[in-house]
């Protein structure tokens, strides 16, 4: 059975698409079947991962709104063992379109839709990895309601905490209305200062408040990272020896861990 995770925080800026990419690439690295889907409108993971937009034919919108199955969405990357649903532009559109299918359909479920169509094709993988939009909105509902897990990236910054609070409400809505087994796999720290003490405060913080669930791995702050998306690759491809790769290997072999999965 394929282990559905999504990443979400509904701040910007946290890390998440960043993420999802390497979190993927070094798990494929690592030997795994991993399918990235990118549910972000504005296909940041799309790019990252090396998908040309102009080539795209299927994307996770229209894996939404039936305009095509799943499997026929679902394209090989360029790296062994890594595949991805691509996103587009036209996905910012999608929580209307079902919002007005469910108005005139009374068994339209608008926010299961993409958990019935994973079902299909979840046991092909052994990790499928999901980029969530920065936002709260039906989206996001759909992820959390196909989803075994959630990884939660934490910027470490002041104001972590507060932005944490509303997002646990949010998960503890959907375990209770949409998915009863839905877990927190982990908290992630990303984009580590090691030059201000603020950062580890707040490391400190997140730990004693998350305690176990919080990874050992921390994603440190470095201009290689924020480099390789543009370059079309995840930070293993575009630069093996880097912090980075290191960061996102050791976080790939602790989710491996976690999920018995040797």
């Amino acid at each position: 059975m394929g282990k559905v995770i999504s990443l979400v925080n509904q701040k910007g800026g946290v890390g998440k698409t960043t993420t999802s990419i390497n979190l993927s690439a070094s798990l494929a690295v690592l030997g795994k079947k991993v399918l990235l889907i990118d549910l972000d409108p504005q296909g940041n993971a799309t790019t990252g991962i090396g998908v040309n937009k102009g080539e795209i034919e299927n994307s996770i919108y229209d894996v939404l709104i039936d305009r095509c199955n799943i499997e026929d969405a679902i394209s090989s990357s360029k790296y062994k063992r890594l595949y991805v649903i691509p996103a587009t532009i036209n996905l910012a559109g999608v929580d209307i379109e079902l919002m007005e299918k469910s108005n005139a359909d009374a068994t339209f479920s608008k926010g299961s839709q993409l958990k019935n169509k994973l079902d299909k094709v979840k046991d092909q993988f052994d990790y499928i990895i999901m980029d969530c939009p920065p936002s709260l909105g039906l989206i996001t509902t759909n992820a959390l309601t196909a989803s075994d897990s959630v990884i939660i990236p934490v910027q470490c910054e002041f104001f972590a905490l507060e932005g944490i609070m509303q997002l646990l409400n949010t998960i503890m809505m959907a375990q209770k209305t949409l998915n009863p087994n839905l877990d927190i796999e982990g908290v992630l720290l990303t984009m580590l200062d090691s030059r201000t003490n603020l950062g580890f405060e707040v490391v400190e913080d997140i730990r004693k408040y998350f305690k176990e669930r919080v990874y050992n791995t921390i994603i440190p702050r470095l201009i290689r990272l924020t480099e390789a998306p543009s370059h079309g690759k995840p930070i293993v491809a575009y630069d093996p020896k880097s912090k980075g790769t290191e960061a996102y290997l050791n976080l790939a072999k602790e989710v491996i861990e976690r999920n018995g999965h040797n």
